[in-house]
């Protein structure tokens, strides 16, 4: 009967990791402030960015808006150029920054940059105190869990390969898979259930974030586009192209 125990096995690490996973996910979509401070708060365009796409989706919506207003040259090759050395406010001067002194720098390399600057981190903090972006510990947490989750069942299913090595009757073999079956069900449903449910919160927004997410209309301007959908909103393909090279270049050396 040594398949009861790789039964037991499995049924702990199921149970232990779907409960880990509940618990995160309660943790991440704890409420923030009361409704009503929530529901007559105006998302600035910085702050709709970071909930949509976080730090590099602000980072994209500060290019963008430099780019229409020429203080910045983005070429479809993906350089970023400053053309003009004096940021509005402190995203554009960490932009800016991340191109450095000479001037002129790979798109990718600004936004991995300026992206991880104080400016991007103080704007994240506010969001988090406001209740509307999930914390980082929040989130690491969810993603934690749901990897465990994952490993259950893969540990499940070798599990049950290895008890259908254990000398037996061939005949008992089809009552053991179907106890074997319960466990994976009970992981494979928590992940599904994960991915609606969870999914939404754990990048960026809390769930009142994602509220005020959905009143914003994209239709209020190329920069709200940008915003909540990221480059891909982006009409001008040249545009587009310059901030979408590195990934493209990633792809390319990786079909290599």
């Amino acid at each position: 009967m040594l398949w009861v125990l790789l039964l037991l096995v499995a049924w702990v690490a199921a149970g232990i990791s779907c409960a880990r996973l509940c618990l995160a996910a309660v943790e991440a979509a704890r409420p923030g402030p009361p409704e009503g401070a929530v529901h007559e708060r105006q998302l600035s365009l910085y702050e709709a960015a970071f909930l949509a796409g976080g730090p590099h989706r602000v980072t994209e919506l500060t290019l963008v808006s430099m780019h229409r207003r020429r203080m910045l040259l983005l070429a479809h090759t993906g350089w970023a150029t400053v053309v003009v050395p004096d940021g509005e406010d402190d995203l554009e001067r960490s932009v800016i920054g991340a191109i450095g002194p000479a001037g002129q720098a790979r798109i990718g390399a600004v936004r991995a940059a300026a992206s991880a600057a104080d400016a991007v981190r103080a704007l994240a903090d506010r969001l988090v105190s406001a209740g509307l972006a999930v914390p980082d510990p929040a989130r690491a947490s969810v993603a934690s869990a749901v990897r465990a989750v994952q490993g259950a069942a893969a540990l499940t299913v070798a599990l049950a390969a290895a008890a259908l090595l254990l000398p037996r009757e061939q005949s008992a073999n089809a009552p053991l898979l179907g106890w074997f079956a319960l466990p994976l069900l009970l992981t494979l449903g928590c992940l599904a259930i994960a991915r609606i449910e969870v999914h939404p919160y754990t990048r960026w927004a809390s769930p009142d974030g994602q509220r005020l997410l959905g009143t914003l209309s994209t239709a209020r301007g190329t920069l709200t586009a940008v915003a909540v959908r990221g480059v891909a909103a982006l009409d001008d393909p040249h545009l587009r192209a310059a901030l979408t090279s590195d990934r493209r270049a990633r792809v390319t050396h990786r079909s290599h």
